[in-house]
């Protein structure tokens, strides 16, 4: 389980994620008066944590575990687009606004990071299905 790159990929989107939570991007987020978009927000992270964690325990299962990272791509997408959006909110990308920006370059490692651990549990599965194709 631990010496497949995937899990790696897998437990950094997962680490990242809860970071973000430490970040000004979710603190400004939380500040949010209608209060709906901090929460909104929180989910969807919380969401894209928890099944990239989920993730790397299916590591027997690669059909399985492909559906769970497709769907943690899902919301770190969404994630992305609600940071995306709240920086945006906030005035755009300036020098004054560079801690916030920063944070939206967290989510997408975490998105990019997702992305290859689809990739090399994809590869994974070839691979295998190679191996029976010669048997």
């Amino acid at each position: 389980m631990i010496q497949r790159l995937q899990t790696v990929f897998l437990f950094l989107a997962a680490v990242i994620n809860l970071f973000v939570f430490f970040t000004p991007i979710y603190s400004r987020a939380v500040q949010d008066p209608a209060g709906w978009i901090g929460t909104l927000f929180a989910i969807l992270l919380t969401g894209a944590m928890i099944f990239s964690a989920y993730s790397i325990f299916l590591y027997k299962n690669r059909y399985n575990q492909l559906k769970w990272v497709k769907i943690a791509t899902y919301f770190q997408t969404a994630v992305l687009a609600a940071a995306v959006g709240i920086l945006f909110t906030l005035g755009g990308v300036g020098t004054f606004l560079m801690k916030e920006a920063l944070s939206v370059l967290l989510v997408l490692v975490a998105l990019i990071a997702l992305w290859q651990a689809w990739r090399f549990i994809k590869k994974d599965q070839e691979l295998v299905e190679s191996m029976d194709r010669i048997r």
